[in-house]
């Protein structure tokens, strides 16, 4: 019962990190390229993964964790992949419209889904896939406005994705194929991708801004929010791989979106950004979404896994409720259950599905 409660509360300590550090670190670059007019985004996630490699480094030497060596060509694929893909989601954003930048980020779970059913041959039930779809139709609703297309940015996006995707999905093979610790790979691969990302920075954001990070006038208050940004980073850095190595890459993308809601929510509350009848009812289904996902994944994972340790999708079910109290019961989740089998009845049942089927 003890291990029990301590995975447990592993689990929800490295979710709450992951939500906590993430939100904060969007507010604080916000602030820091929205108010102060500090544009240079690329170049600002080297320094982020720069601080977060020096703070490892003295965390290992201090021995809050050992060092353990890596296949070197591993970790620089790795390092190299990790850091093409921050790129090439910046570039799709400079290159591309808000609106389409946010369906490249919402088509990351469909694509890692894919990936993992043909290459890893990991079977997705049609209860998870519906609830992920619930919940890309949820965020897609409160987030994405406008959708311009160009063939440059398309091809950017479609990269951002793969390269993503890749990336996270690495980032749970490895840990859990070489036994190494979030930490462990973290500390290898961040050197790498920091030295990728110092190299082209300066000339991915000039070419986006127009100015040059090296000529910017840094005052004091700038100064300040680019040291708590780098701050921020590094818990920001340590939880995804944390999250990653312990539940998976759909469950890690399932929590990004309940960050992006968060995020609105903070926005609306903190920075008094534009809130709409829209954005409540895209997150309203986004939240049914994240619990649908958790609560069918804990269902389906209980007959796969036998013992005391409760899965991942379960404990994320846990902290979602935590987030969003509600009453449960044995009678309400009788009910839930009801409701999606009958939504799914009715799709197998009605001749105008099937007519659209083909």
């Amino acid at each position: 019962m003890g291990e029990m409660s301590g995975y447990q509360l592993g689990v929800i300590g490295a979710l709450f990190l992951s939500v906590a550090s993430s939100v904060s670190i969007v507010i604080c670059n916000k602030a820091l390229m929205s108010n102060l007019g500090f544009p240079f985004a690329t170049t600002l996630t080297s320094w982020h993964l720069m601080v977060t490699y020096c703070t490892l480094y003295v965390a290992q030497r201090l021995n809050f964790f050992e060092s353990k060596p890596i296949d070197m060509k591993t970790v620089v694929v790795f390092g190299i992949l990790n850091g093409l893909s921050i790129g090439f989601l910046n570039l799709s954003l400079g290159f591309n419209s808000i609106g389409f930048y946010q369906m490249t980020k919402l088509a990351i779970i469909p694509f890692t889904v894919l990936v993992e059913t043909i290459f890893l041959n990991k079977q997705f039930s049609q209860k998870i896939k519906f609830s992920l779809f619930l919940l890309l139709v949820g965020v897609g609703i409160a987030s994405v406005t406008d959708l311009q297309l160009n063939l440059l940015g398309t091809v950017l996006s479609l990269l951002a994705i793969v390269t993503t995707c890749v990336g996270q999905i690495l980032t749970n093979t490895i840990q859990k194929r070489l036994n190494v610790s979030s930490t462990q790979l973290l500390y290898q691969s961040a050197p790498f991708q920091a030295a990728i990302l110092f190299v082209t920075g300066p000339m991915m954001d000039q070419y986006l801004t127009k100015k040059n990070v090296f000529a910017y006038n840094y005052s004091p208050i700038v100064l300040g929010f680019i040291i708590l940004s780098c701050v921020i980073a590094v818990f920001v850095n340590f939880s995804t791989f944390l999250v990653i190595g312990k539940t998976s890459p759909v469950t890690y993308q399932v929590l990004g979106h309940l960050k992006t809601c968060l995020v609105l929510g903070f926005g609306y509350t903190l920075l008094h950004d534009p809130f709409t009848s829209r954005n409540i009812l895209g997150i309203l289904v986004a939240i049914l979404g994240m619990v649908l996902y958790s609560y069918y994944s804990t269902h389906e994972n209980k007959k796969k896994q036998s013992g005391d340790l409760l899965p991942a999708s379960q404990v994320l079910l846990l902290f979602l409720f935590q987030l969003f109290p509600r009453t449960t019961s044995s009678s309400s989740s009788s009910f839930l259950n009801q409701f999606i089998n009958q939504i799914f009845d009715f799709f197998k049942k009605n001749p105008f599905w099937r007519k659209h089927q083909k």
